[in-house]
């Protein structure tokens, strides 16, 4: 190997190390400057944190979001208090939005059945400043809040599939009483924690999907593993398919067609039964391990 060549190749080496010091220390002074905070011009939906108090059996949530939506941009805000009894809860629902023509990007959420037609759903989402949108590299720099939105269905499930006019995918998922109990207390439980100690989203490492599988790992330890379709949320039901936390009697691609609800949500957009009507013909499950 000539001088020059290995003079060159000396010279690339320190480049790359300054690099790499000068990235790890712009790293750490945005850890140490930029600190999460609950006390910003939040975007009018984002406003109200919601807040769990327990009683037994009983839980009451308070800055329960019941939006009136006529576009994704123009609706009413509502904040509504409800009660909800443990004993009562019979169901966990697992809702994919793949966003429109972009491959594995989604939202994803959960959603509790009380029977009687009550459900109550809780969103992991961004916390949005007034006017702030979304961006994945933004979402890598200490940027955006973290929130669990803890809404109707027809707020957050009629906000994506009516208006957004993304497709939306309502899967019953299978398990235990208990540990659907354990996944909704968790969630609120979290709730009330960001509320006291806020944190930053982060698009690989604190978003819906991943926040969902660490309540569900906790409540049963390496249930979900470690995989792209966890980073890649499009194909979340795929794999929630595949380890059993989905009906599984029909091929994927068959049960995931009949699970797609935006005909329902259009159908039943402004009735009262909204909930039901979004189930018409679909499994209503929460059995199984």
């Amino acid at each position: 190997m000539s001088d020059d060549r290995r003079g060159s190749e000396r010279r690339l080496g320190r480049v790359a190390l300054v690099t790499v010091a000068v990235l790890a220390v712009a790293w750490l002074a945005l850890v140490l400057l930029v600190r999460p905070s609950n006390d910003r011009d939040w975007s009018p939906d984002m406003v109200r944190l919601p807040a769990a108090e327990f009683h037994g059996d009983s839980v009451t949530v308070t800055n329960v979001r019941n939006n009136l939506y006529r576009s994704v941009d123009d609706f009413d805000v509502r904040w509504e208090d409800r009660r909800y009894d443990l004993q009562r809860l019979e169901s966990v629902w697992f809702v994919v939005e793949p966003f429109s023509g972009v491959p594995g990007p989604a939202h994803t959420f959960v959603t509790f059945g009380f029977g009687d037609g009550e459900f109550v759903g809780i969103s992991v989402e961004l916390r949005r400043e007034r006017g702030e949108h979304f961006s994945p590299i933004k979402g890598l720099l200490r940027q955006y809040e973290l929130t669990y939105v803890v809404a109707d269905e027809r707020d957050l499930i009629g906000l994506r599939a009516n208006h957004r006019r993304d497709s939306v995918y309502l899967y019953p998922v299978r398990t235990t009483t208990e540990r659907m109990r354990a996944l909704f207390t968790a969630m609120l439980t979290r709730a009330n924690a960001l509320a006291a100690h806020p944190e930053f989203y982060n698009t690989l490492t604190s978003t819906c999907t991943t926040n969902i599988v660490s309540h569900i790992n906790d409540i049963a330890p390496r249930r979900v593993p470690l995989s792209y379709k966890v980073l890649l949320p499009a194909f979340a039901d795929e794999l929630a398919y595949d380890i059993g936390l989905l009906d599984s009697e029909l091929p994927f691609e068959q049960m995931r067609a009949a699970h797609r609800i935006n005909q329902a949500a259009a159908e039943f957009a402004d009735r009262p039964d909204f909930s039901v009507g979004i189930r018409r013909g679909l499994a209503g499950g929460s059995t199984g391990g």
